[in-house]
């Protein structure tokens, strides 16, 4: 199949490979189609995407107007990401990633029919949901890739010894057996209180059971019919749900916010129906299908989690579009006797949306870490500058290339304009024709845009997460004429494509380590100035320190202290306090460096010049093993 001729309209790749005998889709294939139903969005071309041979579009559950593509004959920017993808009219920006894909899918509605206020609330609140990316937000890691990951190798052999719940699903267990928290959320509390009040005063009077007593059905109190629910179905203009508008009694209102009842989870996110609920509902579908089948008394161990089920399914259109998907829904029997609480196998959700990662506490200062690290014969080293005095012409480049042109101040453009000189001036010594270099963590392109210019003859890729970012990057590459560079809106996790050369300006803590490794793995030499340090802290694929030798003299939370430290290079910060954080950047940075050497790779710790050009002015520049990675690729 060629592509030439779907260059007009916007397409959706969605991954049509399966691991059983029998055609299926992959969950995340299932998310994308259950939410293409909801939001009713016809703005793609659809693809689905045969990673066996053999396999036939005839062979696939899903509707007529998908067509089916050979892996091999995915356009080549589609197959540098994971799936599922998005490629736009223009065939030069692709979006990749499940979450990423889906906060798309929810835009190109909107801007088809901007009345679409259901499918505007999916993004949450400040439209932040699912947006910050797995790897600094464990929600988005359970949602985005635990939970359907774990889902799946259920799946994989249902019928097995079930010795424990899969530890996602019990982590998500807890988190909705947590009390939500919510702005301005005093109102639907008084609201509760009332209706306990009430409650208690007819079970009185009728001789029945308190409400903490489960109906006779085994079903929890307020599990479909409590005041959260309704205040959630009202947000969603749901006519036949009455919204509580009587006031609250005076003696209501005199109670103290604090002597309020909690208000129990609705959705995944608190009261409100949301991106999240989307992301889960198939793979909870799935589950609990699989559970009722081969150990149904496991049910008992997630009364919350069917109460959420339940829940979502009285949300208008939802069971619309799964009857489209061929989920057929149903309304869930709440085991007899559920446990009060979560089982002790779960883990918190440690981590809320967008909120980003935060430090252990530290006493004391850095001098005894340095002191440590002096006494092992460990200490700071810069390699000098290869070519300090370099720079690019910018009295005569576009103005769309000089940071001068854009809403920075006189001074700031300045020091903009020599931290790309070093950038520039690095891949310069590394670059060779017909090389791929990719700008990491792009932003607006600052730095891709100008390797583009300055490099005609190779391809240039920038990625970042930021959509509105990336969008005026390619608008500045469309002023300028550029026709061999390429965006791609993923996170690091979601581009496996070649490339030669990797580049990152100020990549914030352990973004600097995921674009090295990106690096590594593929055999690239590399250039990356680090910034935030004091965001640096262990992660699912990183351990700090990293190389063997930092590991056996510093403990995590001496690394920990070094990395504090390293941000204390202000220039409003007296001279000797900078130095240390000078040092201290500089013991970060080797730690990282020795690490990577230990793959074959030539790494030196250079400085800036002029070294007022940022306080974060370290670069770290890798080279590949000999005879691996800089090569130029041949032609096709």
């Amino acid at each position: 199949m060629t592509h030439t001729d779907i260059k007009q309209r916007p397409c959706l790749y969605l991954d049509a490979s399966s691991h059983n005998e029998e055609p299926s889709l992959p969950l995340r294939t299932s998310i994308a189609l259950f939410l293409l139903s909801y939001c009713e969005c016809k703005s793609f071309k659809l693809f689905l995407v045969l990673g066996k041979p053999g396999c036939s579009e005839s062979k696939l559950p899903v509707s007529s107007d998908a067509s089916a593509v050979q892996l091999q004959d995915l356009p080549p920017l589609v197959r540098g990401c994971r799936l599922p993808a998005a490629l736009d009219e223009t065939g030069g920006l692709c979006r990749a990633g499940l979450a990423v894909v889906l906060r798309h899918i929810i835009n190109q509605t909107l801007e088809v029919d901007p009345s679409r206020n259901d499918v505007l609330a999916l993004l949450g609140f400040k439209k932040t949901c699912l947006k910050a990316c797995a790897e600094v937000s464990r929600w988005t890691r359970l949602c985005e890739v635990g939970i359907p990951s774990d889902v799946e190798e259920h799946l994989k052999n249902p019928a097995c010894p079930l010795r424990q719940l899969p530890p996602s699903v019990l982590a998500l267990e807890r988190r909705l057996a947590e009390p939500v928290k919510v702005h301005n959320d005093d109102k639907i509390r008084r609201q509760k209180l009332q209706e306990q009040q009430r409650n208690k005063k007819n079970a009185s009077r009728g001789g029945g059971g308190t409400l903490d007593a489960e109906s006779e059905s085994g079903q929890p109190p307020e599990a479909c019919d409590g005041p959260e629910l309704r205040a959630a179905l009202a947000k969603l203009s749901v006519d036949a749900v009455p919204t509580l508008t009587t006031r609250e009694n005076s003696e209501i209102r005199r109670v103290k916010t604090a002597d309020l009842p909690p208000l129990q989870h609705v959705f995944a996110e608190g009261l409100f129906f949301t991106l999240t609920d989307v992301v889960l509902l198939p793979c909870v579908y799935l589950y609990l299908r699989s559970l009722r089948a081969h150990a149904a008394s496991a049910l008992r161990r997630l009364p919350h989690l069917l109460r959420w089920y339940s829940n979502v399914q009285e949300v208008p259109g939802v069971l619309r579009a799964a009857e489209v998907c061929g989920l057929a829904l149903s309304i869930p029997q709440f085991p007899a006797s559920s446990p009060s609480g979560p089982s002790e196998e779960c883990n918190p959700v440690e981590q809320e949306e967008g909120q980003e990662l935060t430090q252990p506490a530290f006493t004391g200062g850095p001098r005894p870490t340095m002191t440590k690290l002096e006494e092992n014969g460990i200490d700071a080293v810069f390699a000098p500058h290869p070519c300090p005095a370099w720079t690019l012409p910018w009295d005569r480049l576009s103005g769309a290339l000089n940071p001068a042109e854009g809403k920075m101040s006189d001074v700031r453009a300045v020091r903009k304009r020599q931290q790309l000189n070093n950038l520039v001036a690095m891949v310069t010594e590394l670059a060779r024709p017909r090389q791929t270099l990719v700008d990491f963590c792009s932003g607006t392109g600052h730095v891709g845009i100008l390797l583009a210019h300055t490099f005609p003859d190779c391809q240039v890729i920038l990625i970042e997460n930021k959509e509105e970012s990336l969008i005026r990057a390619q608008n500045r590459c469309s002023e300028l004429g550029l026709k061999n560079i390429n965006f791609i809106q993923a996170n690091l996790d979601y581009f496996t494509g070649a490339f030669h050369i990797g580049v990152a300006l100020h990549a914030c803590g352990v973004a600097t380590d995921m674009v090295m490794e990106h690096c590594i793995q593929a055999g690239a030499a590399f250039v990356i100035s680090p910034c935030c340090y004091g965001f640096i802290q262990n992660a699912i694929k990183f351990t700090f320190p990293k190389s063997k030798k930092f590991q056996e003299t510093l403990t995590y939370k001496e690394h920990m202290i070094l990395c504090r430290f390293a941000d204390q290079t202000a220039v409003q910060l007296p001279p000797d306090r900078r130095l240390i954080g000078k040092r201290c950047m500089g013991l970060v940075d080797l730690d990282r460096s020795w690490e990577a050497e230990t793959h074959g790779f030539s790494v030196q710790v250079i400085t800036m010049e002029p070294e007022s050009c940022s306080p974060k002015n370290n670069m770290l520049v890798g080279r590949p093993p000999q005879g691996t990675g800089l090569e130029a690729p041949g032609k096709n």
